[in-house]
């Protein structure tokens, strides 16, 4: 009876590890997939497409964490920051400043613009209590009409500016659709982070595995659980094979040296996220977030202002989020100006719930897992399209439906199994 029970509780362990993961496994199985049958896809071409997109995107990715940590939910509502980044980056250029000095420039103007907007955000947030991630998406579309008011008409309209500027268009009325940021060199933004400082590809990702190892065997140390798990060795293992790799590699000189150099700053701010978020946990602000995202009742009755915790979560979500779409048009070195915001909510969301996040809880893990399978779709997609179809264009048309696949997916899931928790608690 006792084995019974045992391997009952096996396989039910073992169904809700597939069931809480399947949107990694389904995006795993993609890629793998996708290598099989696009031979054109060499192994270097794959890396220099997903590093440059790692580095570009996951700051934006990382700034979703802290809301889901105070019960708001996913934050579609980042879409906002992304704006104020825009704003701030529009505001520098237009009067011809560029470098590193001005990019801090950037991030500087666009702080005040975003905490505001995440100000107001957080307001409708209590107001829209249990329906957090609809308003964040209503507040996007209806921020992204004033935004295209204010480029399109109030900029030359009524606030007057050069109309013979390169951003302006030629009536004289509105920003041009695209806007060049224009190399460091030549006194631009393009970059301007970026080419601070870099280092080969493979250093990188040495030095990677070597601090996720010694980070491993350091909490292994201060743990009194003696008892290991199955993930403590296969993250042991992985990466140990990673330093394995990176040496050879290093010490050959193989074709992995020539993957596109890691910009070591944009990885460093990445990293700084990281240290942010886990050490807010631990501080009083941090475990008033965590009491409110578990139950808003409790945390009033401990005395905990949930309306203003709720608020500054909102805020600090969206100066991050501004922040990150700076980062983000650093690297691609140009402003589309009208569109180049308009899907950062429903990607950033999509990143993060690929890594196995859901509304309730996401980490660093699920973040940065997450941004790496969601770009590597991203990079197969096409392949797979031209190898199957002999039409890339299909993969492109994949990339949409995997998005809102994704989302509604794990949103799916994670509804049936808070519903089925239900159940089984009304059942004992």
């Amino acid at each position: 009876m006792d084995n019974v029970t045992g391997e009952r509780l096996k396989v039910k362990r073992d169904s809700s590890w597939i069931l809480d993961n399947i949107v990694t496994i389904i995006f795993v199985v993609f890629i793998v997939f996708g290598f099989i049958v696009s031979r054109g896809v060499s192994v270097n071409f794959f890396l220099n497409e997903l590093t440059s997109r790692i580095f570009r995107n996951s700051f934006l990715v990382l700034s979703l964490i802290i809301p889901v940590l105070a019960g708001l939910g996913l934050n579609f509502g980042i879409v906002i920051g992304a704006m104020a980044g825009q704003i701030a980056i529009a505001i520098v250029r237009y009067f011809g400043l560029g470098g590193m000095s001005n990019l801090l420039l950037c991030f500087a103007i666009a702080f005040p613009f975003a905490a505001l907007f995440g100000y107001f955000a957080g307001l409708l947030y209590n107001k829209t209590r249990g329906q957090e991630m609809i308003a964040g998406l209503i507040v996007g579309y209806f921020a992204n009409g004033i935004y295209q008011f204010l480029f399109l008409f109030t900029v030359g309209k009524i606030i007057k500016v050069n109309p013979t500027h390169p951003m302006i268009n030629p009536s004289g009325i509105g920003i041009r659709m695209t806007v060049d940021l224009v190399p460091v060199a030549e006194g631009g933004l393009k970059y301007a982070l970026d080419n601070i400082a870099k280092i080969p590809f493979m250093w990188a990702v040495l030095i990677v595995a070597v601090s996720i190892l010694a980070l491993i065997i350091v909490k292994n140390l201060k743990s009194k659980n003696t008892k290991k798990d199955l993930m403590f060795f296969v993250n042991i293992a992985l990466c140990i094979l990673m330093i394995g790799i990176s040496v050879f590699a290093i010490a050959t000189n193989n074709s992995l040296m020539l993957v596109n150099e890691v910009p070591v700053v944009t990885a460093l701010l990445i990293v700084a996220l990281c240290v942010f978020n886990e050490l807010i946990i631990k501080t009083k602000l941090g475990q008033d977030f965590r009491s409110v995202g578990q139950n808003q009742h409790i945390a009033e009755v401990q005395g905990i202002n949930v309306d203003r915790t709720r608020i500054i979560a909102t805020i600090m979500s969206t100066v991050l989020a501004a922040w990150g779409q700076i980062i983000f048009l650093q690297n691609m070195g140009t402003l589309n100006t009208y569109n180049a915001h308009t899907q950062i909510g429903m990607f950033s969301v999509a990143s993060l719930l690929v890594g196995g996040a859901s509304t309730s809880k996401a980490n660093i893990k699920h973040a940065m897992i997450g941004t790496i399978l969601f770009n590597a779709m991203f990079i197969m997609s096409p392949e797979i399209g031209q190898a199957m179809f002999g039409n890339a264009l299909l993969g492109e048309y994949f990339r949409t439906f995997m998005v809102y696949g994704v989302i509604g997916l794990a949103l799916g899931l994670y509804v049936w199994r808070q519903n089925k928790k239900l159940v089984n608690k009304l059942d004992e």
